[in-house]
């Protein structure tokens, strides 16, 4: 597996992107479409209605899984932080947001404590400006 780093860390799900996407789009449209010249019958209307309510709900479905996803990190890195960080900086950590503790996720163990340093006190809130300053990346393979 290539190392993993700023250019190559994010993933893209085929499947997902390519075709599930792709396909929910064009039944939606067809939907439309048929409904259209059906003359906006009530069956078009119910097509119309469903092919929206499975795009909707695939956007929302992956919308949940990375809000789960944010948690877990959240709570994987706070734990790595009471490991990791000095005293001082370990009191400062609740002032991270989750975009920042996501971004800090791919740092070394040895790089955290002078880069959560230098995003808490200039208050950087850019999530790629933050990982661009990774030097030694910690690979993240588990994601989804």
């Amino acid at each position: 597996m290539e190392q993993q780093n700023f250019q190559n860390h994010v993933k893209v799900v085929p499947g997902f992107v390519f075709f599930v996407l792709p396909v929910l789009g064009l039944n939606l449209g067809w939907s439309l479409y048929t409904w259209w010249h059906s003359g906006f019958s009530f069956g078009g209307l119910v097509a119309v209605l469903l092919a929206a309510a499975l795009m909707l709900g695939f956007f929302y479905v992956r919308t949940f899984a990375l809000r789960v996803q944010d948690r877990v990190i959240r709570l994987e890195e706070r734990l790595r932080y009471e490991r990791v960080l000095p005293a001082e900086l370990l009191t400062r950590a609740g002032e991270l947001n989750i975009s920042q503790i996501i971004a800090l996720r791919f740092c070394s163990d040895a790089e955290l404590p002078g880069l959560a340093r230098k995003v808490l006190d200039q208050k950087l809130e850019d999530r790629k400006a933050i990982k661009r300053m990774v030097t030694e990346w910690r690979p993240d393979q588990m994601r989804t």
